[in-house]
């Protein structure tokens, strides 16, 4: 399984693992208790290789967000999401000192959190986009 068959649906909990394409949508897989479900062509159906994170230069990939954690807690689960903002934005801050404070809401760190506890959960111990694990076979 590899980070750009993970995707998130707007409107639902959780990350889903894409597993085929249906004639309505695509058939996603959920990574919390492995239930499949048809996500319609009219949801908002975003992979997490696709979203970045706002910082004070040029944005920043998930993938390189989670990267940053994964290093920070030492391959460890990340400060949970329902925290308090304050323990939320001083966590960020460690792992992504140049986030941009005007831009990343608490509820995005919120998302990125839990999202990489899930990720970790699911077994995934290496974050790469698509074009970076290429170059390396190069």
């Amino acid at each position: 399984m590899e980070l750009k068959e993970i995707l998130a649906i707007s409107g639902q909990p959780g990350l889903y693992k894409y597993v085929a394409q249906s004639k309505n949508g695509v058939i996603v897989e959920s990574l919390l208790d492995g239930r499949r479900m048809n996500a319609a062509a009219n949801a908002k159906v975003s992979a997490l290789t696709e979203i970045s994170m706002f910082t004070e230069g040029d944005d920043i990939a998930l993938a390189d967000v989670f990267t940053r954690i994964y290093a920070h807690t030492g391959g460890k689960e990340a400060i949970s999401p329902k925290e308090a903002p304050e323990k939320l934005k001083a966590a960020f801050a460690e792992v992504l000192p140049e986030y941009d404070r005007d831009r990343v809401h608490v509820s995005d760190m919120k998302k990125c959190f839990a999202w990489y506890n899930t990720l970790l959960q699911a077994g995934f111990t290496e974050f790469k986009l698509p074009a970076e694990a290429g170059e390396e076979e190069k």
